[in-house]
């Protein structure tokens, strides 16, 4: 999979803070009797309202706004299973879903947004959708509430259960820049359906927070955490918990935000499953598949066509073409390749093939706090030695020779993306580009002779970099196979540390040196770039830090002139570059495969959800 990455104004595309995508495999799972490889047929729904099609991830997670479910293939589903009042159209336009709320800027000094919620934005239980359900959300992710430090905490690798917080202590593993602007408890309406909030500085994306106003339910917390079995009283316990900064009670709430809604089959309790979409999910089946079907309760416009939606895991790219090839799935968008492209295009004229540019992009991270190869602490505090064996490191990287063998066979026209945060085509790339001297530092790698000089220089030898990356994905094989025959060659030991669970062993970045894997673009918005790099980002899993780059991320979160965020966000490549952060590889291709005798109405945007964008718009074919 791939981290979830935004997309920026003013031609800056940057990487989103919350979550996971479709370029991780997981384990594939092959039940005897299947034709292709692909999981639970025999539970595949029939019907003229009912669809399957394939994805490579499963779902592990009801709450994607925690640091461990921040994963793509979550937010699939609740993109599915939970309204909002904007979302992306194909244009990469907001568009406006007045069924679930509205937004509205009250003033721009100080920055105060009103948010009103319809009459007909409802949980899929019956109960209404209220303030209390913003709150439970604004509370969590602005870590305001915290008294405890990210780093004296666990997080599970497996069930993301958070562990380390003791007593009345409090801790909501998550964080949202934006939202932590926001000091003060909001107003809310009497009717509990506006909530106003007011930022103490001003914050550049904040219409990308009202578009997704609500997480999960405040009731269904309120009655695990604080046994309050009654929704209003519950929802107004979850108001009271923030409002009075009562720390008995939101340390309990923060348990069950952490941990409850995370589960990787149909749990006993369906009260996990309250969601406030057009599906709700009726089936989960660890690794195989996934089911949603129609909300009763559902009064909103994106109403779907498709009574009955089954989510098929198939991680293997050859599978999952086969799978639609045997008519066991409708739509799949595997891990481009040559080969895929060509087969899914041989299916013509049932199966359309779409082609785009996708919203993720290759990269490299290293690890700087793990006493590892490039942390400081290895050389007894020596910073610059270690620099030096980092930068070594991503000499060798072989950025032109994964583009010449594995991606342009796909796409021709490919070349190494030589930037952070600006997408390749933009009209701030060749500036950004030119200003962060990646290019001229590293060109397209390989570069033996210099990583052993500078090797020579940190007086290192036959270092060790064990290096992360997902185990099933046939293509991030291929690129580890060619880091590793480069990087031997300069004179470090390359193990390879990959593991089908890389999404949630990110965090734990003891068992990893460097990480290989894709961000993908989730949003426009400048505001997503800090969690990457700030010390304490919430995708900053290497442990980087520094200082001048805390201080100008800062500056970005509040600037709303897109000159000076341009100036910004060339200020801090430059630096990256300068510390050896990591080195980006390459922009993906993407492809979608539609087998237009199943379905009709699907197609594909380059942010998460990319091809789920639409799918109250889906249609059976007969």
């Amino acid at each position: 999979m791939s981290k979830r990455k935004l997309l920026a104004t003013a031609g800056i595309a940057v990487a989103s803070a919350l979550a996971f995508s479709a370029c991780t495999p997981a384990t594939p799972t092959t039940p005897a009797g299947t034709a292709g490889a692909t999981a639970g047929t025999s539970a595949a729904p029939t019907g003229p309202t009912a669809l399957s099609v394939a994805w490579n991830q499963a779902f592990y997670s009801r709450n994607s706004d925690t640091d461990y479910g921040n994963a793509t293939a979550n937010a699939n589903i609740l993109y599915l299973t939970n309204d909002s009042i904007g979302y992306y159209d194909q244009d990469l336009e907001i568009a406006q879903n007045s069924s679930f709320g509205k937004y509205e800027k009250v003033s721009d000094d100080p920055l105060k947004v009103k948010i009103t919620l319809a009459d007909t934005a409802t949980w899929s239980d019956g109960t209404p959708v209220t303030a209390a359900d913003a709150v439970l959300l604004w509370g969590a992710v602005s870590t305001n509430f915290n008294t405890v430090e990210s780093d004296a905490v666990e997080t599970d690798e497996n069930t993301g259960e958070v562990s380390g917080v003791e007593g009345d202590n409090v801790y909501f593993n998550a964080a949202s820049p934006g939202y932590t602007l926001v000091k003060d408890f909001p107003e809310i309406s009497a009717d509990g359906k506006e909530i106003t909030y007011t930022w103490s500085e001003p914050f550049v994306d904040w219409e990308i927070l009202a578009m997704s106003p609500v997480g999960v339910p405040a009731h269904v917390v309120a009655k695990r955490a604080l046994q309050t079995a009654d929704a209003e009283a519950g929802e107004q316990a979850i108001i009271d918990a923030f409002k009075n900064n009562d720390r008995a009670s939101l340390a309990k709430i923060a348990k069950v935000w952490n941990n409850d809604f995370n589960f990787k089959s149909t749990p006993s309790d369906e009260e996990l499953l309250v969601g406030s979409g057009p599906y709700v999910i009726s089936e989960l089946v660890e690794e195989q598949y996934l089911t949603v079907e129609k909300n009763p309760n559902y009064k909103g416009m994106r109403a779907p066509k498709i009574d009955k939606l089954t989510v098929r895991i198939i991680p293997d790219a050859q599978a999952s073409v086969q799978a639609l090839q045997n008519g066991e799935v409708a739509v799949t968008q595997p891990q481009s390749t040559a080969d895929i492209l060509q087969q899914l295009q041989a299916l013509a004229p049932n199966v359309e093939t779409l082609t785009q540019s996708g919203g993720t992009y290759e990269h490299v991270d290293l690890v700087f706090n793990n006493g590892g190869p490039f942390d400081p602490k290895s050389y007894g505090g020596d910073a610059e030695k270690a620099k030096k064996v980092r930068q070594a490191f991503l000499q060798t990287l072989p950025r032109q020779r994964i583009i010449d063998n594995i991606i342009k066979p796909l796409n021709p026209e490919a070349t190494v993306r030589n930037t952070f945060n600006v997408v390749p085509g933009s009209p701030e790339y060749d500036a950004t580009s030119e200003a962060n001297g990646m290019e001229a530092t590293y060109g397209g790698g390989s570069n033996v002779d210099k990583a052993k000089e500078l090797l020579a220089e940190a007086g290192v030898t036959n270092p060790t970099v064990r290096m992360l990356f997902a185990q099933n994905n046939t293509r991030r094989q291929q690129e580890f196979q060619l880091i590793k025959e480069t990087a031997e060659q300069a004179g470090f030991t390359i193990v390879d540390a990959s593991s089908t669970d890389w999404g949630q062993l990110l965090s734990t970045n003891d068992v990893y040196d460097a990480s290989l894997f894709g961000w993908q673009s989730t949003a426009l918005g400048v505001s997503q770039v800090p969690p990457n790099f700030l010390s304490d980002g919430q995708n900053n899993y290497g442990g980087y830090s520094n200082a001048q780059v805390d201080k100008l991320l800062t500056e970005l979160n509040v600037t709303t002139d897109t000159a000076r965020q341009g100036e910004i966000v060339k200020e801090v490549e430059k630096i990256l570059v300068e510390d050896a952060f990591g080195l980006t590889i390459f922009q993906f291709p993407e492809i979608t495969g539609i087998d237009t005798t199943k379905v009709k109405g699907v197609s594909s945007i380059p942010l998460s959800p990319t091809y789920f964008w639409n799918f109250w718009e889906w249609e059976t074919v007969a």
